[in-house]
């Protein structure tokens, strides 16, 4: 199975008076969501259980992970990575200044287990490129050499970073700086 993304052409823009650059914007294509219902369903018949037993088991595991996380912990996921709950907050310099309404969101980081990570990273890929006027242009598959090339400096080539989808990056102090805004 391969992980579909496309590049969608998009007038990319750095600040309001930039009159941007048409670049190509690469994001994954997203399936329709599973229910829960199919999960427990396709679990159940992989690991020999009833639909029952696996749904009472993935309820009670999900109480577990939420009661832990919401006490600050980092939970286990098996098989998956761990998740935590983190925050995003503005910064003052006086500590009598500090208060819960600072909090702007609160998140839920999740961080892969080096096993996922590594069948992410060995899953083959097929882009579709779509140009501005909504045109499929080309179709590429990872069969190439995975070497990038990127000949046109100051425009990356991963887009993870922040960019124009905002992926990547930030200060949502989960870890990072602080919030100066």
């Amino acid at each position: 199975m391969a992980m579909k993304v496309k590049a969608v052409e998009k007038l990319v823009k750095f600040s309001k008076t930039d009159p941007g650059k048409w670049l190509y914007v690469m994001q994954p294509e997203l399936y329709l969501a599973l229910t829960q219902k199919k999960v427990i369903r396709e679990a159940a018949l992989r690991s020999g259980v009833s639909q029952g037993v696996m749904q009472a088991c993935w309820d009670a595991a999900g109480e577990v992970i939420k009661a832990w996380a919401t006490e600050g912990h980092s939970v286990a996921l098996p098989g998956l990575g761990t998740m935590r709950f983190g925050l995003r907050a503005k910064s003052v310099e006086d500590v009598n200044d500090v208060k819960s309404s600072l909090i702007t969101a609160r998140r839920i980081i999740f961080t892969p287990a080096v096993d996922l990570k590594e069948e992410l990273q060995n899953t083959a890929i097929q882009i579709t490129c779509i140009d501005r006027n909504g045109q499929e242009v080309k179709r590429v598959t990872s069969s190439d050499d995975g070497t990038v090339e990127d000949n046109d400096t100051g425009t990356g080539t991963d887009n993870t970073g922040g960019g124009t989808d905002n992926t990547g990056g930030g200060d949502d102090n989960t870890g990072g700086g602080p919030d100066m805004g």
